[in-house]
């Protein structure tokens, strides 16, 4: 078995038989069984199915209709997890690096999972190492184990020196010998990890957690409180009791907030995947809704990836070399050429056979690359202000040409050796190559959504300063441009000096990293975008990493999101997703925290009504409402609006205090509610000895003055309004008046508006407390110093980009 020739197909399939392969999950999704285990077999469901069960036993089926809330928790969660789960599973397969892998029978490109023991992997610049090896051939091979031991400096490889899955190239060229595949492979287990689709470690999941803690203090003492009361105090008998017990103990459990939550995020991806959009981690789709500053490369993210040689500008030299064939011969020695060679290799594609000597890789620290020929000198092309001195004649011409956006390298003779210590030493400028790029149609439009939207754009480059800013001018971005070899290294001077800069030039990529991080200090949430080697180290330290499909294979592994088409423009539809998820959660976390506030409350004030009566020598109070009262009261007021509410569209910005917000909003909303709920019960409530027809027109005024304030607090968390939201309350209001108008409904859901004086008094008492919620919500945006808005301002032509990414 030679190196070079790599494994033939028998050993191949040898080592398939012996279980030797790298035939891993490439993501760790959950299996069918697992999703189906997780969405059936929840605390909620389990608190339901008792409570159902209980129902069932007192022989009334109407009142356990709440149980079909076990089913539909359980459907939709499995249906929108399973949709998710493909999605991102065939974007994987997409996103994934693929390794160069040499055998016998020629080398091509494999998915991971069909790399074998033994088999002989090429490396260059960008790609990631898939699995552990030894180094076999080497090019002047530097690797990057950052990503594994946090050490960014990268590391020369020899032959016979190990390398590990997880690590990537940074410049040079090579192959190693796959010594350990599988979960055997040093990555394995932490990709894996990585990788897996979920929803913790998110600002928004943490806030839901907390108000699930709130909700969980005050279900116990309400809970034990009615138990003790409707079963031990009422003397209503044991059905009666049980019923009314179930009845208050039902609508206190949030049922739909994390299946809502979840399936908002679910729906994100998909969305998100029909644009091509691969979300590795899902929490950043909330994470680029709260992103304040982008930091964008030029190549690839504001311009096309490709270039073109636009002119060549020989500079009267005496070299006796024809710059023809210098620049054939240097294209021709790169064996895994960066844009700007592959555009030369294309323009001069008749190398004149020299021998190589030496050879430099280009890198982004040093900006330039160069070969040694035997007999013909040594020549190096790169950044003119970097080979030579900024304020030579040619220097400053070069960035003159620069100044229109073009790209501009020199090539020039040295008097060393290109891989001499010295290199590049004095260089004799020759000729100068000028490059164009073609910027990107969309990009104007994708920098003037992120300005309206009050998100700052740095562009950070490794271009030359004034060709950078030239074609951010082009674009319409405003701001100064700075070369960065001039920028301070101290953190808080490098953060000052990116408060007063926009554009940026000449950026190495320890200083992308470093730019990161200082306007992280400055309480920035940072998004950084990019496609190269290069972008890796900045990429990972964002908060949010965005990286091309077509970029290095070590750029998408690292980025929490990959942009499988390509396109910049693709991220205001990102950030739109984002505040969708982010809006709308919110929305539906007020619905089912004012339903799980004024539940509590209500059992409590009866319960404590209950406490109370026999020493005052009144009849214990039985709870207002049946299973089936809440259960309907929850259809259009919770369930139905929430639904919809979690999946329309929303392109409101996203605002730290999740929390605070909800809070605030829900607790009034709830306890208007629950008082005037009582206090409508206790002024129609005839005594326990009461008919059934008046105790059942009790509950129904109680009923009636629930569902007047609590489609009122839907009126309010669905602001500000559009045609369809105004829609929404209508309908919700008009089905419950034709439920209690019908004569079918009324004996089955055991109502009885009949008697006037009290559903007059009912509909006095919710209308009092609908007044109540709308002063709390004026107030409410006045405490938060948000501006109240009944309507919703119409988009302008840059807004509308990003909305269109919800509906």
């Amino acid at each position: 078995m030679s190196a070079a020739g790599g494994l033939t197909e028998a050993q191949v399939a040898q080592r398939l038989a012996e279980g030797k392969s790298n035939d891993i999950p490439a993501r760790a999704t959950r299996s069918v069984a697992q999703i189906v285990r997780a969405n059936v077999f929840t605390r909620i469901n389990a608190i339901l199915g008792v409570l159902l069960l209980i129902v069932l036993a007192t022989g009334s089926v109407i009142n356990g209709l709440f149980g079909l809330l076990i089913i539909a928790n359980s459907v939709i969660g499995m249906i929108q997890e399973l949709r998710a789960k493909q999605t991102l599973d065939n974007l994987a397969i997409l996103g994934q690096a693929k390794p160069l892998v040499r055998r016998q029978s020629g080398t091509c490109t494999l998915p991971p999972s069909e790399v074998v023991l033994d088999d002989i992997i090429e490396l260059g610049p960008g790609d990631q190492v898939v699995v552990d090896g030894e180094v076999v051939e080497d090019n002047n091979l530097e690797v990057d184990e950052s990503l594994l031991t946090g050490e960014a400096d990268p590391i020369a490889k020899d032959v016979g020196d190990a390398v590990m899955s997880g690590s990537f190239v940074v410049s040079g060229t090579g192959a190693y010998r796959a010594t350990k595949v599988g979960h055997d492979a040093y990555a394995a287990k932490l990709a894996a990890e990585a990788s897996k689709f979920t929803l913790v470690k998110s600002e928004l999941r943490n806030g839901i957690n907390r108000i699930l803690r709130f909700v969980s203090y005050l279900l116990v003492p309400a809970g034990l409180l009615t138990i003790y009361t409707q079963l031990f105090t009422t003397n209503a008998g044991w059905r009666e009791s049980v019923l009314r017990m179930v009845g208050a103990l039902v609508p206190m459990v949030p049922e739909g907030l994390v299946l809502m939550t979840s399936i908002a995020f679910a729906v994100g991806v998909i969305r998100l995947g029909q644009r091509q959009c691969l979300v590795q981690e899902l929490p950043a789709i909330e994470g680029l809704a709260r992103v304040d500053v982008v930091c964008a490369d030029k190549t690839g993210t504001l311009t096309e990836t490709g270039m073109r040689v636009s002119e060549v500008k020989e500079l009267g030299t005496e070299q006796r070399e024809h710059v023809t064939d210098l620049l054939a011969a240097l294209a021709a020695g790169d064996d895994r050429p960066n844009a700007s060679m592959q555009a030369i290799a294309e323009a001069y594609n008749s190398p004149p056979g020299w021998i190589a000597s030496a050879t430099a890789p280009f890198k982004s620290a040093t900006k330039w690359s160069g070969v040694s020929y035997r007999g013909h000198g040594n020549w190096v092309i790169g950044a003119p202000d970097v080979l030579l001195d900024s304020t030579s004649e040619v220097a400053q011409h070069a960035e003159h040409i620069g100044a229109q956006g073009l790209r501009v390298l020199l090539l020039g003779a040295s008097d060393v050796a290109v891989d001499d210590p010295g290199a590049p030493g004095s260089v004799v400028p020759v000729a100068l190559v000028v490059l164009e790029q073609k910027t990107r149609p969309d990009a104007r439009e994708t920098l003037e959504y992120f300005a309206a939207q009050s998100v700052s754009v740095k562009v950070i480059s490794g271009d030359n300063a004034v060709s950078v800013g030239a074609v951010a001018a082009k674009l319409g971005l405003r701001g100064e441009t700075m070369d960065a070899r001039h920028l301070p290294a101290e953190p808080a001077d490098l953060a000052e000096a990116l408060d007063s800069y926009t554009t940026f030039g000449r950026v190495r990529p320890d200083q992308k990293r470093a730019i990161v991080h200082a306007l992280q200090s400055h309480g920035h949430t940072v998004a950084m975008t990019g496609d190269g080697v290069n972008d890796v180290l900045a990429l990972k330290d964002a908060d949010i990493g965005v990286a091309m499909g077509a970029g290095s294979p070590a750029s998408r592994a690292v980025a929490q999101i990959v942009l499988l088409d390509n396109k910049f423009a693709t991220l205001p539809y990102v950030v739109g997703e984002g505040r969708r998820v982010i809006g709308n959660i919110e929305r539906v976390a007020n619905l089912f925290l004012t339903k799980t506030v004024y539940s509590v409350l209500l059992a409590l004030l009866v319960g404590i009504a209950c406490l109370l009566a026999k020493p005052m020598g009144h009849d214990p109070l039985l709870y207002p409402f049946q299973p089936i009262h809440v259960t309907i009261a929850a259809w259009f007021t919770i369930g139905i609006p929430s639904f919809i509410l979690s999946l329309a569209p929303n392109n409101e910005r996203a605002y730290p205090g999740f929390v605070q917000r909800v809070l605030i909003s829900a607790l009034p909303s709830g306890l208007v509610v629950g008082v005037a709920t009582f206090v409508s019960y206790i002024a129609a409530y005839p005594g326990r000895h009461a008919t059934w027809q008046e105790r059942t027109q009790a509950s129904t005024a109680a009923l009636i003055t629930l569902l007047v304030t609590a489609l009122w607090v839907l009126a309010v968390v669905a602001r500000p309004y559009q045609w369809w939201r105004v829609g929404l309350v209508m309908i919700s209001g008009l089905a419950y008046l034709v439920i209690f108008c019908l004569p079918l409904t009324q004996e089955k859901f055991f109502l009885d508006p009949s008697n006037l004086t009290v559903t007059s008094l009912a509909l006095g008492i919710g209308g009092l407390g609908a007044a109540i919620i709308e002063a709390a919500w004026w107030v409410r945006a006045r405490a938060l110093g948000v501006q109240p808005r009944l309507w919703r301002e119409p988009e302008n032509h840059i807004e509308k980009a990003a909305l269109r990414a919800s509906n």
